[in-house]
C-alpha cells in the first residue's frame, strides 16, 4: 500500500539509504567585500598548476548591494569555452586522483562490498509479486515478477540490456492493480527527465503506442480495471524557460492504446513555478485527488469523483501540510496542522468541513510521525524517536494494537502491503547491519526474516553511539558516531562528518557499505541530525529553513567542535561531506569556518544562492530557501551564499568537488563557479579538484562500476589529504 505522506517530488536527497542587473567593474574574487571571522592563511603545499580560468568584471546591483560574479561565463554549459574548461578540469582532477596511493586496495574492497546479491520487499498486485534484485555480476538492479509468492521468477525489466546508444535508468515503476501491466519511466543518463512506457507483463512487450514524453515528475496512478492511469505531465517545449517549467505541470489521464497527445487534462497547470502539482487515485477508483504543494511545508488538497468535472476543496494549507488516503469511503488525513510531529484524522467524504474531522491518532510529543500506510485492515505508523525507527500498528479507529518487533536500534521502512491482505513487508538496517527484509502478519504480529543482504564484513567489529551536543544558540542536536571497537579518544582519529539539514529529510542510522574501509583504517563516521531536517517534526524543519538557514551551518560547526573537544579528532584530521542541499551545507561550512576542517567533499551542490532559482528545478526550492528577487530574502541568502564568500586571504581545506554532467535538478554551474573561485584565490594552497561524472544525473551514475570508481576517488583523496596511513594493510586484512 502506498505510504500516506506528502511526497517531495524533487527533494534534494541524497541518495543511498534514505530524500535549487547592472554591470560595472568587479574584483577577481567572488566576494572581496565579505566581512566577518575567517581563518588566517596557513602554511601548506605549493599551489597546484590548475587549468587556467579567466574572470570577468561582472557586478550586479541587487537591492542596493553590489554583488560580484566574475565566473558567470561558466553558467553556459553549452559554450565551447565552458566545455573545454570542464574537460581540462576533469582531466586534471583524474590525473591527480590516479596518483594517490591505496587505490588498488580500495578498489578491491569496494568491489566486494558493492557487487552483492540482494532483493527488495515485494509489491503484490492481484496474485502477482513484483520486486527488484541486484546481482554480483550485474551493474544495475533488475525488476522481477512471479505468479504467487512461490511461483517461477521471471525478468520483467532489465536496464542492463536497455542501454544501446546512451546509458538509461529506470524511474519509479508501478504495476497495475491486476498485475497485468507496469508503467515505468526511462531516464537517459540517469537524469530526472524521462519518457513513460508501458510493458505487458505476460508477453514482456513494450507498448509502441503508450509512450509519453514529459514524464519528469510523473507518478502513475492506475485505475482499478487497469485500462488507464493518471499522471503528471510536464511540457518539453524548449521555448519554455527551464526555471518556469514546473508551473506548466498538468494532471492528465491516459487510456491505454490511445495517442498520448490526446490525453485529457483533468487538472490545469498552476502557472506558479514554485509549486508542485501532484495527483492520486484511491485503489477502488472512486476518489481522485490533486495536491498543490508549496515547498515542503504547505499544500492544498482538492478531490472529486473521476466522472465529475469540478474539483472540491478538502483543505487549504495555511502553514501546514496534508496527505490523504481513501479506503472504503473514508479519508485518512495525516497533518502537522497544530501538531509539529503530525497526527491522523478520519474524514467522511460527505462531511468534509474541518469541524467534522475526527482525530484518530493524536500527536506523540516524544516521537515524530514519518509516514502512515494502510495494510491488513489496520494503520501502520512509522515514527522516529530520537532518530531511530519505531513501527506501530493501530486499528482503523486509531486504537493501539502493538509495536512491531525490530531486530535492533536502526532504520526501518513502514509496512508495505494491501489494505485487505494480512501479509505485509518492511526493511531494516543499521550502520553496521546490512538491509534485511521481513514479512509480518498484521493480525498476529508474527515477524519472519524474508531476505537479507550478505556483505563481507564482521558487524561485531564496530560500534555505534548516539551523542547530543549543544549548538551555538543552545539547541541540543543529536549525532551518530560509528567506529571500530577499541578506538582511542586521543584526538587523532580521521573523522568524516556528514550532514544534510533541509527539506524535512531525516538522516536515519541506515547501512552504508561505503564507510567500511574508512572505519577499518581507524576512522570515525559521524552523522549530525541538523535542524532543517524532519527528525523532530515541522518545528525542527522550520528552525533550519528560510531566514533560519544559518542555524543549520551553526549546528554543523557545533558538531565539528564537539568532535574535537571530546578528543575523537582534530581539525586537520576532520573531513566533511554532503551532497545537493548537503553540498550547500559543506560549502557554507568551508567558507564560514575553514579552520575547523581538513578536507571537504562536496557533491552536486547549490553554492550560488543569489542565482539558484534561475537554473534547473531552482524555483521549486524558493519556499525552502527564499529568493534573491525579494529584498529581505536576498539579504539572508547573500549572507551565507558560499560562492560569494570565497576570500582571497584565506587558507581553505582541501576540496574535492563531485559533479555530474547531466544533472538537470541542481545545475552543475554551482560546482563550476565555486571551484573557479577557490582555485583562483591567492592565499589558498590546498588542493581544489573538480571531478565530473559522465552520463550521470543528480544521483550520479547508476552502474556499480561507477559507484566503485567514485568511492575510490573520494576515499583515496581523503586518505591523502588527511595524512591517513595507506589503507592497503587494513583493507587487505578485511578482505580475507
Amino acid at each position: 500500500m502506498r505510504k500516506l505522506l506528502m511526497p517531495a517530488l524533487l527533494s534534494l536527497v541524497a541518495c543511498t539509504s534514505t530524500k535549487e542587473a547592472t554591470r560595472e567593474e568587479a574584483p577577481a574574487s567572488a566576494s572581496s567585500a565579505t566581512k566577518g571571522d575567517s581563518a588566517p592563511a596557513r602554511e601548506g603545499p605549493s599551489r597546484m598548476a590548475y587549468p587556467a580560468t579567466r574572470s570577468e568584471a561582472v557586478v550586479d546591483t541587487l537591492h542596493g548591494q553590489q554583488v560580484a560574479d566574475p565566473y558567470r561565463w561558466l553558467e553556459d554549459e553549452k559554450a565551447p569555452e565552458v566545455q573545454a574548461w570542464m574537460k581540462a578540469q576533469d582531466g586534471f582532477t583524474r590525473d591527480a586522483l590516479a596518483k594517490m596511493p591505496g587505490r588498488d586496495a580500495l578498489t578491491k574492497r569496494f568491489t566486494e562490498l558493492f557487487y552483492v546479491d540482494s532483493v527488495t520487499a515485494p509489491f503484490r498486485r492481484g496474485n502477482r509479486f513484483f520486486y527488484m534484485r541486484t546481482h554480483k555480476d550485474k551493474e544495475k538492479a533488475i525488476v522481477y515478477w512471479k505468479d504467487g509468492e512461490s511461483g517461477q521468477e521471471k525478468v520483467l525489466l532489465d536496464p542492463n540490456a536497455m542501454s544501446k546508444d546512451a546509458p538509461v535508468s529506470l524511474g519509479r515503476w508501478v504495476p497495475s492493480w491486476d498485475g497485468k501491466r507496469v508503467a515505468f519511466p526511462v531516464r537517459p543518463n540517469a537524469a530526472d527527465e524521462a519518457t513513460l512506457h508501458v510493458i505487458d507483463v505476460d508477453t514482456g512487450e513494450w507498448s509502441k503506442v503508450d509512450v509519453i514524453e514529459g514524464a519528469k515528475y510523473a507518478n502513475t496512478n492506475w485505475t482499478p480495471d487497469g485500462k488507464g492511469f493518471y499522471y503528471e505531465w510536464l511540457p518539453t517545449d524548449p521555448s519554455i524557460p527551464v526555471d518556469a517549467r514546473p508551473g506548466y505541470t498538468t494532471l492528465k489521464f491516459h487510456k491505454l492504446g490511445e495517442d498520448p497527445k490526446k490525453d485529457v487534462v483533468v487538472h490545469e497547470r498552476t502557472g506558479d513555478p514554485t509549486t508542485f502539482l501532484q495527483g492520486d487515485l484511491s485503489r477502488d477508483g472512486k476518489y481522485l485527488f490533486a495536491s498543490i504543494l508549496r515547498g515542503w511545508s504547505e499544500n492544498d488538497v482538492y478531490w472529486k469523483h473521476p466522472q465529475e468535472k469540478d474539483w472540491r476543496l478538502l483543505v487549504k494549507g495555511k502553514g501546514a501540510k496534508y496527505s490523504v488516503l481513501a479506503w472504503k469511503d473514508r479519508f485518512y488525513v495525516v497533518t502537522d496542522e497544530g501538531a509539529p510531529r503530525q497526527r491522523v484524522f478520519a474524514v467522511d467524504p460527505k462531511k468534509t468541513d474541518r469541524a467534522n474531522w475526527k482525530e484518530l491518532v493524536p500527536e506523540d510529543p516524544k516521537a515524530t510521525l514519518e509516514s502512515v500506510s494502510l495494510v491488513g485492515g489496520h494503520l501502520a505508523l512509522e515514527y522516529l524517536k530520537d532518530v531511530t525507527t519505531e513501527l506501530r500498528i493501530t486499528t482503523l479507529e486509531g486504537k493501539p494494537v502493538r509495536t512491531v518487533q525490530l531486530p535492533g536500534v536502526g532504520a526501518a521502512s513502514n509496512l508495505t502491503g494491501l489494505e485487505d491482505q494480512d501479509d505485509a513487508y518492511f526493511s531494516y538496517s543499521s550502520f553496521t547491519t546490512p538491509r534485511q527484509v521481513y514479512r509480518t502478519s498484521v493480525k498476529s504480529g508474527k515477524v519472519d526474516l524474508w531476505a537479507k543482504v550478505e556483505v563481507p564484513m564482521d558487524p561485531d567489529a564496530y560500534t555505534t553511539e548516539q551523542v547530543f551536543y549543544t549548538s551555538k544558540d543552545g539547541t541540543k542536536v543529536p549525532m551518530f558516531l560509528v567506529y571500530k571497537k577499541g578506538l582511542k579518544k586521543d584526538g587523532n582519529a580521521p573523522t568524516l562528518l556528514y550532514g544534510y539539514g533541509g527539506f524535512l529529510v531525516s538522516m536515519q542510522p541506515s547501512f552504508r557499505a561505503s564507510i567500511l574501509p574508512w572505519l577499518d583504517a581507524g576512522g570515525v563516521y559521524a552523522v549530525a541530525n541538523l535542524r532543517g531536517g524532519g527528525e523532530y517534526g515541522t518545528a525542527w524543519h522550520e528552525a533550519g529553513k528560510g531566514a533560519n538557514k544559518q542555524n543549520v551551518f551553526d549546528d554543523f560547526a557545533g558538531a565539528a567542535e564537539y568532535l574535537a573537544k571530546e578528543k575523537y579528532t582534530q581539525a586537520k584530521k576532520l573531513a566533511i561531506y554532503g551532497g545537493s542541499n548537503g553540498g550547500l551545507l559543506v560549502g557554507a561550512a568551508m567558507t564560514q569556518r575553514p579552520e575547523l576542517y581538513g578536507a571537504v567533499v562536496c557533491g552536486v551542490p547549490l553554492l550560488d544562492m543569489v542565482r539558484f532559482h534561475l537554473f534547473g528545478s531552482g524555483r521549486t526550492w524558493v519556499p525552502e530557501y527564499g529568493s534573491a528577487e525579494d529584498a529581505g530574502q536576498f539579504k539572508t541568502l547573500y549572507a551565507y551564499s558560499p560562492y560569494h564568500h570565497v576570500r582571497q586571504d584565506v587558507q581553505y581545506p582541501a576540496l574535492l568537488m563531485m559533479s555530474s554532467d547531466h544533472d538537470d535538478r541542481v545545475d552543475p554551474m554551482h560546482a563550476r563557479k565555486f571551484v573557479a573561485a577557490v582555485q583562483n584565490t591567492k592565499g589558498n594552497s590546498a588542493p581544489t579538484l573538480l571531478r565530473i561524472e559522465a552520463n550521470a544525473g543528480h544521483g550520479g551514475a547508476d552502474q556499480v562500476a561507477k559507484a566503485i570508481e567514485s568511492s575510490v576517488d573520494m576515499y583515496a583523496f581523503l586518505f591523502q589529504v588527511l595524512g591517513v596511513a595507506r589503507p592497503d594493510a587494513g583493507v587487505a586484512a578485511e578482505s580475507r
